[in-house]
């Protein structure tokens, strides 16, 4: 996958957005192929406000979004203000920078050609073939032939590192299971009371921080054999395993997979490297593990854009890539799981 894919997933939803948590059997998980090229959702719809970009940025949101430098460059962004945000903020002396990657220029399978190329004329807000041109968060302007961020302005035009003009489709699995002591009795936290929660997380490559396992999902390909696709490869090493071992590891994988499981978050995403006309989408779903004797039998191994792996207790101390902590924090909300010694933070919730 590192051949397909410049940078991983995904980042902070920061925005405001209507968060929402769905009970689903693997078998009705939809169908929702799409791109391929960096990493980073089934059942609910986000509240219609969030991708308005009507009133500006709030004071949190789509900041990730207009940082500077961009990723993997010295390309400073024109600067955006909070209250220059929103599209239908006039501004006429708005001059964002143009950048696209030329790794994306290089023309990968995973890349769009350039907008300006004759033989390219996609299907924005629709199904374009196998590619997946609609947004998670409902229609999106175009505007020149290029379409247009939802979220806002981010002081950048192109698409960066992104493949995808418009949505970029990703998918996060969040494992986890109960820590347990040495006689296999679940572990509480002395201060909240709750037992507490694992997931696996990954240490990223590319800027060294810890991350869900995730990645972007191929055209045509189910967001569920995306889940299970990445988990594999970065979490178990899968791409380096004997043909004897990947038919064993996919036993036990299907066994995880083919659980009940809850879409923890579906969206856009406040990525660092979104731009005016390319963004990042992702869908975040947990598979537990209740027993751990699943994950008990598959040995944790860092391969592909992974650097190090292991499981890692949920607590609001946690220092996680782009919106991964968010993303955490739903999952210790709904399994009633410890998430922080302050009891009313608790119960505040985001």
């Amino acid at each position: 996958m590192a051949g397909r894919i410049l940078g991983k997933t995904l980042a902070t939803v920061s925005l405001s957005v209507a968060l929402a948590y769905v009970t689903v059997k693997s078998s009705g998980f939809r169908s929702i192929p799409e791109c391929r090229n960096s990493l980073s959702s089934c059942g609910f719809h986000l509240n219609s406000n969030i991708m308005s970009a009507s009133n500006g940025a709030k004071e949190n949101s789509h900041n990730k979004a207009r940082t500077s430098p961009y990723p993997g460059s010295k390309v400073q962004r024109s600067q955006v203000p909070n209250e220059k945000v929103g599209w239908l903020v006039e501004w006429q002396d708005y001059n964002p920078v143009e950048y696209t990657a030329l790794s994306v220029l290089a023309g990968p399978r995973w890349a769009d050609p350039q907008i300006s190329e004759s033989t390219f004329s996609p299907k924005f807000n629709e199904k374009d073939g196998h590619v997946e041109r609609k947004s998670q968060n409902g229609l999106y302007e175009i505007e020149n032939g290029r379409p247009r961020n939802p979220a806002g302005r981010t002081g950048l035009v192109g698409r960066g590192l992104l493949g995808r003009w418009g949505p970029n489709h990703a998918a996060d699995p969040i494992i986890t299971r109960w820590k347990r002591d040495k006689s296999g009795n679940k572990i509480t936290h002395p201060i909240s009371g709750k037992n507490i929660l694992q997931f696996v997380a990954i240490k990223r490559k590319d800027c060294g921080e810890w991350a869900i396992p995730g990645g972007m999902v191929d055209p045509g390909e189910k967001i569920s054999a995306t889940l299970k696709r990445e988990f594999g490869e970065e979490a178990l090493n899968s791409l380096q395993k004997s043909s004897a071992e990947k038919r064993k590891l996919e036993e036990q994988l299907h066994k995880l997979f083919s659980q009940e499981h809850l879409v923890i978050y579906k969206g856009y995403v406040d990525d660092p490297r979104n731009t005016d006309n390319a963004w990042m989408e992702t869908e975040a779903v947990n598979y537990h593990d209740e027993t751990g004797e699943i994950m008990d039998n598959l040995t944790l191994e860092a391969g592909d854009d992974a650097g190090k792996v292991k499981w890692v207790d949920i607590n609001d101390k946690l220092k996680l890539y782009a919106s991964h902590s968010q993303f955490i924090k739903l999952v210790a909300e709904k399994r009633d799981a410890h998430w922080s010694e302050d009891s009313e933070a608790d119960c505040r919730g985001l």
